[in-house]
């Protein structure tokens, strides 16, 4: 029997949201095993870090500028790509939002930015990531970065929770979809890790008190911690695997 293979030598991983937190981490875990990257974000000075970081470990690395809850952008980061003939045949769809509410003050414009974000420009980046695949009859793997609220509700997050639950919807519908194209869909749901967009949540001494008493492992996660699920995910070691979640939590989710 062959062996089994986390081997991304040869890929070309196309990462969102790579310039900081979750996005980079996966974009350098990623790149430690042997794929090249295309880092999206808007920040063109955090992305030439994330850049340097990818060479010093030996992997080309090239920068697309974008704001993906923007079609338009979207469009434009997609010929950007073209342009520099290569096609990805990994995605991390990373790039994400959130900002608190309750629901009875939530206007229309803030629901509109964190699902664009997270959910419609999730899909329009997978929808461009796979026609140059299927079209040129080539595998490829999607990592959609769902979270805990892709399974639970959380109060004063509805538009994030309702758009991570979207994803996961996503994820296996297009599974379905497209696994006779030989394009794998999964996702991964991260529990509670620190990064600048979780960053108020910790500042609060009582929450994070509250929250990592429920965390079986009495810890919260360290972005490291997603690297291996990321590269299973992306790798020929989870050839048979599309339409499903793994959940990266400390085992929160299975204590309640």
């Amino acid at each position: 029997m062959a062996g089994v293979s986390f081997d991304l030598t040869g890929r070309v991983a196309l990462v969102t949201g790579a310039s900081r937190g979750i996005g980079r981490a996966l974009a350098e875990g990623l790149a430690a095993h042997g794929a090249d990257i295309v880092a999206v974000g808007r920040s063109a000075d955090r992305l030439g870090e994330v850049c340097a970081a990818v060479e010093a470990l030996g992997r080309s690395a090239k920068v697309v500028e974008a704001d993906v809850s923007d079609v338009t952008s979207i469009r434009d980061m997609q010929a950007a790509i073209a342009a520099l003939d290569v096609i990805p045949d990994i995605l991390v769809n990373n790039a994400g939002m959130e900002e608190v509410c309750a629901s009875l003050d939530l206007e229309e414009d803030l629901w509109d930015r964190i699902v664009d974000t997270n959910l419609k420009g999730a899909f329009f980046v997978a929808q461009g990531f796979a026609r140059p695949l299927i079209a040129a009859g080539r595998p490829g793997s999607i990592v959609n970065l769902g979270s805990l609220t892709s399974a639970v509700g959380v109060p004063t997050a509805v538009p994030y929770t309702s758009s991570k639950s979207g994803i996961l919807g996503m994820t296996r519908a297009l599974a379905a979809e497209w696994a006779a194209a030989g394009v794998r869909v999964n996702a991964l749901g991260p529990g509670y890790f620190r990064t600048e967009l979780t960053e108020a949540f910790y500042q609060n001494p009582d929450w994070q008190a509250r929250m990592q008493a429920k965390i079986p492992m009495g810890r919260f996660g360290q972005l490291q911690d997603l690297v291996g699920a990321t590269v299973f995910l992306a790798s020929d070691a989870s050839a048979y695997m599309t339409g499903q979640i793994i959940y990266v939590d400390g085992g929160y989710l299975a204590s309640i």
